[in-house]
């Protein structure tokens, strides 16, 4: 394997290779015309394998899904893989962090304190990592859609509350290229108006009559779309798969190996005046950034106390290296054995820079611009994991077309969340050009060289190191009779967590660092449990039409980054908080012509029971109350084609306290995603739209976050049946869309509100060869 970082990508080599990327969608488009003629927009005849307990197809099944095709994810020019699922009806993805960082749920459920708490994210079947908001490592940020992707399955609802742990919401399964189809791709993107260069591969075949591979993947290396004199983007993916196919099934190896760095963008200074949030002069929030040569490193220690010099341009780094094994067996007496096992060594660094915190009296007279700078600089020492899903299933005939499916599974798994706080505060001046680090006065200085650690008083120099144990058997039954079918499906999850965690035990008189004390290491032993259950039916009243109904209680954990704060419950002397999701749903789903829909109605009650967020300093613990519909639809008629989705909700606080009744942060009541395009020849256009409407920052519901309508512009030519030209415009109307906002004292008494956006406009061109 490459070292990425070393190897930018050859330009030469590539343009020999390609005339490239991203385009195999024009090819694609007379694929799409063919399957048009068979099959509706929304696919409803295809199988389902994510969060259900038999493969079904989404007519027959009792969930809310939805899936996206290899040619619709690369038409979208999602630059991430959070970015990508904003396509998805019901889905809420804060895109705005990155290539990772994202916040995610899905609709129904509360966003928390970062990250995904309540949707679990898998690579083929198993979770990227156990737990979804653990700090500065979500699962977004260790998996990317490139063109390994064959497609994605995302369940929002429904039985994955039982079929997966941490996932009352829903699960999205990033579902991997497997060599079925001989050939593949190389293609090469640009950026227009920005610094970035990318090459992507892909290729898949059969050996034999027994066995075939898959491989592929990509490395890049640029700027990045955000204000930058540093080269931000290094990095790649390698992917690979080897199967072998045998009478009554099939054993896969699978190998990833994940070596990036990319940008993170945190929120910049704004003000609030009133209630509406208001940009600061020479700061825009949709490309200000931080990370420039004025800040060429910053010192830390690592959690032996040693000293560490960082580099910020690193930004959020990600090595992970994964190894798993995948089987399907028919054994005898007509029962079946899956069985999934995965192995992923996983560190990085997190380094980003968060305005926050109180100034030097000084500053009160110094003009704007400038403020405090806290850099979350974060070593992800060990977060890896190894995950195990075993299942058993027997179908029994019980005559007159009727049918009894008897499942049950276990589920094994192990996560590492080793990390080291270490954040320094500094003082800066930032404007259109990007950050300079001042002194007291407001003086322009030289990088400092030594640890500065104030931030927030230095409440957060930090080192932990724990180990959860997960098991989970679960059981579930279908039955099937004509157009019936009913199901139901109970989880027992237990946990189990180690190790240990230490703060700033050793601090100077004046607040100063000096070094871990190993002796005032405090154990964390704790253990928790709790019991799913999800019941379902679905009933197709034609050959195109269908209903369904079903009531779920799933259950999740918050990180133990975020719970273990408190003493008490770290050693196990008060129960771990299990934060409980009761849903209940009802859809239909038809298709006429070349019309096809999907809708829901749901009715979601969430109860929080806690968890830390650093950047408010405040335990969240609420309880919701949700209710809404949820449409996706598609149309074709000849070269025209569109899809597209709604989301309406009526969510509000139902605890007792200052915020009940009011709306829960970030929460719109109308989010909506359509997408329509054009076919004309060789050409195909189109375009994405994504909106929000208006919605609070927090639940105190004070500064307001304007709704928007971001555009995604695609436009793709082929040229003949291998070569194909793209080009994409993210955010096409250069549109301020901010995602979330929070209050940090700064300036002296003057208030100064912080917000995170979604980038502003970028155009990529792409040339792609196919063979």
């Amino acid at each position: 394997m490459p070292n990425f970082r070393k190897h930018p990508t050859p330009l030469a080599f590539a343009a020999a290779l390609t005339l490239t990327s991203f385009a195999a969608q024009a090819q694609n488009v007379a694929t799409a015309t063919d399957q048009a003629k068979t099959e509706d927009g929304l696919k409803l005849d295809r199988i389902i394998i994510t969060g259900t307990s038999a493969a079904r197809t989404k007519l027959k099944s009792s969930v809310s899904v939805s899936t996206l095709d290899s040619d619709q994810i690369q038409s979208s020019g999602a630059a991430s893989a959070a970015e990508l699922l904003r396509n998805i009806p019901g889905i809420r993805s804060e895109s705005s962090g990155g290539e990772g960082n994202a916040n995610m749920t899905v609709r129904g459920a509360p966003i928390s304190a970062g990250g995904s708490r309540y949707l679990q994210l898998q690579e083929d079947g198993l979770p990227i990592l156990l737990v979804g908001d653990i700090s500065f490592a979500t699962a977004d940020q260790f998996v990317r859609a490139d063109g390994m992707v064959d497609s994605v399955q995302a369940v929002r609802g429904g039985s994955s509350s039982t079929l997966a742990t941490n996932s009352p919401a829903g699960v999205v399964n990033f579902l991997t290229k497997t060599g079925r189809a001989t050939g593949g791709s190389v293609g090469l993107s640009l950026g227009l108006d920005h610094k970035q260069t990318r090459f992507d591969f892909d290729y898949g075949s059969k050996l034999n009559d027994q066995t075939r591979i898959q491989l592929g993947g990509y490395f890049r290396t640029g700027v990045g779309v955000r204000n930058s004199d540093l080269t931000l983007e290094d990095g790649g993916q390698f992917r690979a798969n080897v199967t072998y196919d045998f009478r009554g099934g099939y054993l896969r190896l699978n190998f990833k190996q994940l070596s990036d760095s990319t940008p993170t963008h945190l929120p910049v200074p704004v003000r609030l005046v009133g209630n509406d949030i208001q940009q600061i002069a020479g700061i825009d929030p949709r490309n200000a950034f931080f990370i420039n040569k004025n800040f060429s490193s910053d010192v830390t220690r690592d959690r032996a106390g040693n000293l560490v010099s960082s580099n910020p341009q690193s930004g959020l780094t990600v090595n992970n290296t994964s190894i798993g094994l995948e089987a399907k067996v028919d054994l005898s007496q007509g029962f079946t054995l899956e069985q999934r096992i995965r192995n992923s060594d996983i560190t990085g660094r997190f380094i980003g820079a968060f305005p926050a915190g109180s100034q030097q009296p000084a500053f009160a007279a110094v003009t704007p611009g400038y403020f405090s700078m806290h850099v979350f600089n974060t070593s992800l020492d060990n977060m890896g994991n190894l995950f195990s899903e075993t299942r058993v299933a027997k179908t029994i005939d019980l005559g007159a077309g009727a049918k009894l499916t008897a499942l049950g599974g276990l589920f094994i798994g192990r996560q590492n969340v080793a990390q080291t706080w270490y954040w320094n505060r500094y003082n800066v001046q930032l404007n259109g050009d990007g950050a300079a680090i001042v002194n007291d006065l407001g003086q322009a200085t030289a990088n400092p060289t030594g640890p500065a650690t104030q931030t927030w008083g230095g409440c957060c120099v930090r080192s932990i190191d724990v180990a959860i144990s997960a098991n989970a058997p679960f059981a579930a039954l279908t039955y099937e009779a004509g157009p019936l079918s009913l199901d139901g499906s109970i989880r027992r999850d237990s946990q189990t967590t180690k190790g240990w965690q230490q703060f700033d035990n050793n601090p100077t008189p004046t607040g100063g660092f000096t070094g871990w004390n190993v002796n005032g290491r405090d154990p964390v032993n704790y253990s928790a449990s709790s019991t799913s259950y999800s019941f379902g039916g679905n009933y197709e009243l034609s050959r195109n039409m269908a209903t369904f109904a079903r009531y779920s209680k799933g259950s999740s954990w918050a990180s133990p980054d975020r719970t273990i704060w408190d003493g008490n419950v770290a050693q196990g002397k008060q129960p771990y908080p299990v934060n409980e999701l009761k849903q209940l749903e009802a859809g239909l789903k038809l298709r006429e012509g070349p019309f096809s829909g999907f809708f829901t109605f749901f009715d979601a009650k969430t109860k929080e029971d806690g968890g830390f967020e650093v950047t408010t300093r405040q335990y969240l613990k609420d309880s919701y109350s949700s209710r809404g519909i949820e449409a996706e639809v598609a149309y074709r008629m000849g070269a025209f084609n569109f899809a597209g989705g709604a989301t309406w909700t009526n969510a509000k606080i139902t605890s007792a306290g200052a915020t009940n009744g009011n709306k829960p942060r970030r929460q719109a009541e109308l989010v909506w995603q359509l997408t329509p395009s054009y076919s004309m020849g060789n050409l195909n256009v189109g375009a994405s739209f994504v909106g929000t409407g208006d919605s609070f920052a927090q639940n105190d519901n004070k500064a307001k976050l304007p709704g928007y309508t971001i555009t995604n512009a695609f436009a793709n030519y082929a040229f003949g049946d291998k070569i194909s030209f793209s080009l994409t415009v993210n955010n096409l109307f250069n549109t301020l869309a901010y995602t979330e906002a929070e209050d940090q004292n700064n300036l002296g008494n003057n208030p100064l509100y912080i917000a995170r956006a979604m980038n502003g406009r970028s155009a990529k061109a792409a040339v792609r060869y196919s063979f």
